[in-house]
């Protein structure tokens, strides 16, 4: 079995009407890994099962990791909670960093979840940690989830946003997240074996400006997070197909 898989739930971004919000899944050792949980969360996982030839659904997931707050990386956050908590039985894993997650209850979550109805009617308070296990990512070291070891570095974005370096079996993908075009956090991804770069308008990088990055890093690069109205059809850098279940 090969040591790395990467599996794109979703490669749109926020207001793509052709994909699903950017969204994936890494395999190793016959465990899985998230990064970034949109919503519907189990429908992308079951139409990305059906051509990749896997079965993966929530139970299956070691752990999910958020790179930041936007509603199209955590919207689906609340349904992974309410899945794990009343289907499973148990607490879903969230890895993230602080300064990423501080917000997370209170300004996403909290509204939604707080609160759950008892027999009687009766209305019961419920907490973060009733419906999540949370594993803090560290600028300064590797974390380590499962077979997988997670590093992150922050990137410049409206909110609190970090990369990824995940490493497993010996291989290693790297994540941009959401960023405008950055050399020096190109040359931090370029370390991995395969870089997920986004691409867009605004704030985003612009398309064109991935293909100045140097050759040798390009071929080991794919586009996700990237706009409808981007023409991809001279694109520098290899589309991200959803459902293709890509070996590292």
């Amino acid at each position: 079995m090969p040591s790395l898989e990467l599996l794109p739930l979703g490669v749109g971004d926020a207001f793509s009407t052709v994909h699903y919000s950017s969204s994936y899944a890494l395999r190793a050792e016959g465990r899985w890994l998230l990064v970034d949980c949109p919503h519907p969360i189990r429908k992308m996982m079951r139409e990305a099962s059906a051509p990749s030839g896997v079965a993966l659904d929530v139970d299956a997931l070691e752990a999910v990791v958020l790179t930041h707050l936007h509603a199209d990386h955590v919207s689906g956050v609340e349904d992974l909670g309410f899945f794990s908590y009343f289907a499973l039985g148990r607490r879903a894993r969230l890895a993230a960093h602080p300064d990423v997650a501080r917000r997370l209850w209170d300004g996403h979550l909290a509204a939604g979840m707080e609160r759950l109805a008892a027999s009687d009617g009766s209305l019961e308070a419920r907490t973060f940690d009733d419906y999540f296990e949370l594993t803090p990512l560290d600028e300064a070291r590797p974390v380590r989830i499962g077979p997988f070891q997670l590093e992150c570095r922050f990137t410049c974005h409206h909110v609190p946003t970090t990369a990824l370096r995940i490493r497993a079996g010996g291989r290693a993908v790297g994540f941009s997240a959401d960023t405008s075009f950055d050399p020096d956090l190109i040359d931090w991804l370029g370390a991995a074996d395969l870089v997920v770069h986004e691409a867009g308008f605004g704030i985003h990088t612009p398309l064109e400006r991935l293909g100045t990055v140097p050759a040798e890093t390009r071929t080991r690069m794919r586009l996700g997070h990237f706009s409808d109205a981007l023409d991809l059809s001279e694109s520098p850098v290899e589309p991200l197909q959803e459902g293709r279940l890509y070996v590292v």
